[in-house]
């Protein structure tokens, strides 16, 4: 692959990349649905786990049943979870590598706020992590094959 077929490719994932935080924050869920190809997969078992400073340890341990196939099945958790929420997702400083011209991976620096709306119970979250992504392109473009969220640090949960 010669480098500017690489870059573009890059571009393009970066393009896709800003779609999944545009439509989930403005609850775009079809057009959200898209980014991902109908069999991916998503690990969210340690989207709620921040490693212990000290002991190195995952506070709380995984929770391994946070597991999804399928983008309909995923856009359908986020519509219920954060749907009714205000939601701000960044994603910064990409680590994008093209394997070929069909494949790439990558790394997303994140920063998520989530608040809830208007007379609901209090529950709010801002939290620092990192996606960890796969793509591949399709017809449609470069979708999101696999994606596993992990976070490095929770400075606010309140739930109550």
């Amino acid at each position: 692959m010669d480098a500017v077929t690489r870059l573009l490719a890059i571009e393009d994932i970066k393009q896709l990349k800003a779609r999944y935080f545009r439509c989930m924050d403005a609850k775009d869920w079809d057009a959200l649905v898209n980014v991902f190809t109908p069999d991916a997969h998503f690990d969210m078992s340690q989207a709620w786990s921040v490693p212990d400073p000290n002991s190195g340890q995952w506070v709380p341990p995984f929770d391994d049943n946070f597991k999804l196939v399928g983008r309909d099945a995923f856009v359908a958790m986020l519509k219920d979870a954060l749907g009714p929420m205000h939601t701000v997702h960044h994603g910064h400083c990409p680590e994008i590598t093209v394997q070929d011209a069909e494949h790439a991976s990558g790394i997303w620096a994140m920063e998520d706020i989530i608040r809830n709306g208007a007379n609901q119970p209090r529950h709010s979250l801002h939290a620092y992590g990192h996606y960890h992504e796969t793509y591949l392109k399709t017809e449609s473009g470069w979708q999101i094959a696999e994606m596993r969220l992990t976070r490095l640090y929770i400075a606010e949960k309140i739930t109550a």
